[in-house]
């Protein structure tokens, strides 16, 4: 959801609009090459949209409320354990913490108090796990199941309370009525047990035992009642036995509204649990959802709405499902899932976000998420999410009642929005006097100075931007617009030393692409081919020129420009750059290799090992499997699936994996993987020695220098170590 955000565009903030079709003339021949010196021109191919608003629950002070959030947990009780778990995720994607907020949402689900929770958690592990088919499999390799999040038996595990009738165990006796009624039901006439059938509920029981016509008869028609004689004859038979027998379906809904009619509590449990047990597809769950809501069958619905939740993302484009989760009233929620309303919402908006952050489903189900509220931090969520989308439709009236909404239930971030809507309405000294107020009024942040810069002339903008790196170094905004200034000023050096300053910590594709257009503009092709190589690696779908120009296409055309590099060159300029650690620099020397015969599970493990440096944890995880896709011997792809294994936290596995690889053949690679996986796997201090002993192993095995001088680095300390101990 980070990047899908993107902002109304502020006038103010433009350098130019971007015309990459102008560059593409030029190298097509369709323009002269002097059209494209100009400073216009430069202009042109640099720009810097604004900052994104993000949908994210962002407080003042994240640290405040994480110990509000650690400190309630040791105080609450359990069924108050799962929300304060995903408001903790919430916290952490605000922080843009990955393995964190995945570890929240697995304690969600290991805490579930309630069925309904632990559907709808293990549901949203399910959706974020999608594309790990492959560790699964590896971990069934040794033996190993990964932890799933399939179907769970919804019958067993959720408890209906009963309002059994007590004319159940107090029966009267009518001396001058017969024990036996019989129901008439077109031409068919059903004998039943007369306080058997008064049994099942408090209006049989004033129907057969009362002071009613009926009461006194031997003869009733229940024609008119919506029951078949078939349908009767199974409810005599529960009213004797308290089972159902195996019934059709249409005979068990039925019996299901029948009871529901009649107040029978214990046959509309048992009627409800075998209908549920029944749902085994998406059309099944949507032709008795109706049901489940309408006869108010909380199993039944729970199982309809567990088939949806494992079809995500795909139900979501079924209108029929939009439908029944998007209009569920307050009541119908509960049916369906319980207490566990918002965690749903919060689920099922963020995939819609995630599809079209734009479209209708999103709105909707974030207009059930509000509904679904209960707390004010919930609230602060909820109406800022909405905020976001009804501002990316253009909606603007509703986007300022609810980020206003926000703000007023302590939401200081969404006072940008604010500020955003305001400008677009030509109120821009309003936006620039609104954030002045919250940054006098707050503990000042980052974000609040980069955004009271979209509302500064020149000037005021560099400094509010200056203050804001100064207080979030993280922020990209600020490094792009400054670098962008000075390449307007034509001053090229301290433009790309701006740019790198970013870049030097933080692998930002906005601001590799940026660079990309610095060099680009410079006619500096092959360090602008270095930078359109790291993005590939990084997206292979990347868009560039605001998503107008695929990224692989500029760098077809950059390339002619360039001169290629022999096999030999690029060893050698991979070895300077790996030497250097020049990141990216490497990455695009491997990115050109991998167009070359070379072999390839090779230079993708070193690509996986550059984006893991970089702090690029999912491109990595990408690399090593196409590392393991294109491994040359079976004891190379045992090492790719033993780090495959270990980074996916699955240390013993990846150990184990390891050791086959030696078992067929040492390698440095094998050695050094076991010698990693044992140092995290083993709490024991002992086994420093074995650490130090596989890694001078893998040192006896052939490979090149650049990897044998990261193992003599990780040996130094152990040396020194040892040495002390001894």
């Amino acid at each position: 959801m980070r990047n899908i955000f993107l902002p109304e565009s502020c006038k103010e903030t433009q350098l130019h609009t971007l015309h990459p079709q102008s560059w593409l003339q030029v190298e097509r021949g369709k323009l002269s090459k002097s059209s494209l010196h100009s400073s216009s021109s430069i202009e042109s191919l640099i720009k810097v949209p604004e900052p994104p608003l993000l949908p994210f629950f962002k407080p003042v002070d994240y640290v405040e409320v994480l110990a509000q959030i650690h400190e309630e947990l040791e105080s609450c009780p359990p069924y108050e354990r799962s929300n304060l778990y995903l408001l903790q995720f919430q916290v952490f994607r605000g922080l843009g913490e990955v393995k964190l907020l995945k570890r929240s949402l697995c304690s969600a689900w290991q805490k579930a108090s309630t069925v309904h929770e632990k559907l709808v958690f293990g549901a949203w592990l399910k959706y974020e796990k999608q594309g790990e088919e492959l560790i699964s499999n590896l971990l069934a390799s040794c033996g190993k199941c990964l932890l799933e999040f399939g179907p769970l038996d919804i019958g067993s595990q959720l408890c209906t309370d009963l309002k059994l009738n007590p004319s159940e165990t107090v029966l009267m006796t009518r001396n001058h009525v017969s024990n036996t009624v019989l129901f008439r039901i077109g031409d068919e006439t059903i004998a039943c047990d007369r306080q058997k059938i008064a049994g099942l509920s408090a209006p049989f029981h004033a129907m057969l035992n009362g002071c009613f016509t009926e009461s006194f008869r031997e003869d009733i028609d229940l024609s008119k009642n919506g029951i078949s004689p078939s349908g009767m004859r199974e409810i005599s038979e529960f009213s004797q036995t308290g089972s159902l027998n195996e019934i059709p379906p249409n005979i068990l809904l039925e019996i299901l509204i029948f009871a529901n009619k009649f107040c029978c509590e214990s046959l509309k449990d048992a009627c409800d649990r075998k209908i549920a047990s029944l749902v085994s597809s998406r059309q099944d769950a949507v032709d008795l959802m109706e049901y489940a809501l309408e006869e108010n069958s909380p199993v039944l619905a729970a199982s309809c709405l567990q088939v949806f939740l494992h079809e995500l993302p795909e139900c979501l484009n079924d209108e029929r499902v939009v439908k029944i989760l998007g209009n569920a009233n307050r009541q119908q929620r509960s049916i369906m899932v319980g207490a566990a309303s918002f965690s749903l919402y919060c689920l099922l908006s963020e995939v819609a976000i995630n599809l079209d952050p734009r479209s209708d489903v999103a709105a909707c189900f974030l207009e059930q998420l509000i509904e679904s509220a209960a707390t004010s931090r919930e609230r602060q969520l909820a109406f800022h999410q909405l905020g976001c989308v009804r501002l990316l439709r253009k909606e603007y009236d509703e986007a300022e009642q609810l980020f206003e909404a926000a703000f007023a239930s302590g939401h200081v971030y969404s006072v940008a929005g604010l500020a955003r809507l305001g400008f677009i309405n030509g109120h821009k000294l309003w936006s620039y006097e609104k954030l002045s107020s919250v940054i006098s009024s707050y503990t000042p942040l980052g974000w609040m100075y980069q955004e009271r810069s979209l509302y500064c002339e020149a000037d005021n903008r560099w400094e509010d931007l200056e203050k804001a790196t100064e207080l979030d170094p993280t922020l990209n905004y600020p490094y792009m617009y400054r670098a962008a200034s000075l390449m307007r000023k034509q001053n090229v050096q301290d433009a790309l030393a701006e740019i790198n300053r970013v870049l030097g910590f933080k692998l930002a594709l906005e601001c590799l692409e940026l660079r990309f257009c610095f060099y680009l503009a410079l006619e500096d092709y092959r360090l602008a081919l270095c930078d359109v190589q790291a993005i590939l690696t990084l997206s292979p779908e990347y868009r560039m020129f605001e998503r107008r120009v695929a990224a692989s296409q500029l760098r077809t055309l950059v390339s002619e420009h360039v001169e290629n590099w022999t096999t030999a060159d690029c060893w050698l300029q991979l070895y300077d750059r790996w030497s250097l650690v020049d990141d990216i620099g490497s990455l695009s020397v491997i990115y050109q290799m991998l167009e070359s015969d070379a072999a390839k599970g090779v230079l993708y493990f070193r690509q996986s090992l550059l984006l893991l440096r970089l702090n690029c944890p999912e491109a990595a995880m990408r690399s090593l499997q196409l590392a393991r896709q294109h491994a040359s011997s079976e004891h190379e792809r045992l090492v790719y699936e033993g780090w495959i294994l270990y980074d996916t936290g699955h240390c013993e596995e990846g150990l184990r994996k390891a050791e086959e690889s030696i078992s067929l053949k040492r390698s440095f690679e094998a050695f050094f993987l076991k010698a990693y996986a044992l140092a995290d796997s083993s709490p024991d201090p002992s086994c420093s020695s074995t650490v130090v002993s596989l890694l001078e192993d893998a040192l006896k095995c052939p490979s090149d220098r650049l990897r044998k001088g990261q193992v003599w680095f990780l040996l130094s300390p152990h040396f020194f170590l040892l040495t002390l101990l001894n």
